[in-house]
This record gives structure tokens, sequence and C-alpha cells, in this order.
């Protein structure tokens, strides 16, 4: 491998491998799964660097992130499984971070109370049907736009918006169901 290919690797995808690993973690159900999706896509980025021609690399990585986690689910899991999450998918996701953080500002009962309603929306989240989740998590977590998504997802902008309303809708759904 060429030196100039190595310091784009760097560049281009090193800065967003905390968002690819989530957005695997989210796709697979557990970070185990999840790290052997990103060593993979990771390989595939780094076969590809050189035909990367520019744009958000975040977007970049985390369309190859999401091919190769639906390719490794296909290799490793039963078709009829459907992905809902586990335990361990609940934990360091953006907003419990900053709910957390927020929170031990206040003191240790308010940071409890903030884990858990975390940990409610985590759950919440991990229940929606797949399409549904993906969008949400790649545009209210990963922050990508409406059209990047769409260019990821090979579905309209509508769609995208369409599925992200009525995700959004469910989340709340079912936060009102758990109080």
């Amino acid at each position: 491998m060429r030196e100039p290919s190595r310091a784009r690797f760097r560049e281009v995808v090193m800065p967003h491998l905390g968002d690819a690993l989530a957005l695997a973690r989210w796709l697979t159900g557990n970070r185990h799964d999840a790290e052997d999706v990103v060593q993979e896509a990771c390989l595939k980025a780094l076969a590809g660097i050189e035909s990367y021609a520019g744009g958000n690399p975040k977007a970049w990585l985390l369309a190859i992130v999401r091919n190769s986690a639906f390719t490794w689910l296909a290799r490793n899991r039963p078709k009829s499984l459907v992905l809902v999450g586990e335990a361990e998918m609940l934990e360091q996701t953006t907003f419990q971070a900053d709910a957390t953080r927020d929170a031990l500002a206040e003191g240790p009962e308010a940071s409890l109370i903030a884990k858990a309603e975390a940990a409610t929306v985590e759950a919440a989240i991990a229940g929606l049907p797949q399409p549904f989740r993906e969008v949400l998590v790649l545009r209210d977590i990963n922050d990508l736009s409406y059209r990047e998504i769409a260019a990821m997802l090979s579905i309209p902008i509508g769609t995208v918006m369409s599925r992200l309303s009525r995700a959004r809708g469910l989340v709340l759904a079912e936060l009102e169901r758990s109080r």
C-alpha cells in the first residue's frame, strides 16, 4: 500500500470510526458483531480509498459500513432473525453520553434518572422496524443530511423524511406507553 493511500485513509476514515461502530452496533445488535463489520468495512474503505471522490467522508464510510453490515448479516444470521438489539447495544450512544454528562453536573440522583431515561429511549429505538431505525440512527445520531441518507439507501428524499417522521412517532408512542 502506498503511503499517500495510507495518509488519505487516516484523514478520511479514522475520524469517523466511532460513528461507524455506532451504526454497525445498531444494525447488528451487539458490539462484537459490530466490530467485525467495521473491520470488514475498513478493509473495503482502504481498498477503495483512491477512488474516494470527496464529499462527506462520514457518509462515504457509513455507506460502506451499512453495506458491510448487511453482507455480514446475510452470511452469519438466519434470514428469519428480527433485529431488535441487545442490552449491550444500549451502552454509550450519543444522547446517553450527553444526558449522563449533564446529569453528573446535577448530582448522583439526577445521573441515575438520566441513565434510566436514556436506556428507555434507546430501547424504543432498538424496537423499531429496521428501515425506520436505520433512517433515525443515520439522521438523529449520525447527523447525516436527508440527501446523504437518500443516496446511501438508494431511496427518494421524501421516503427518508416519511420514514424519519414515522420512526420518531413510533419512538414517542413507545415512550408514552412506558411512562
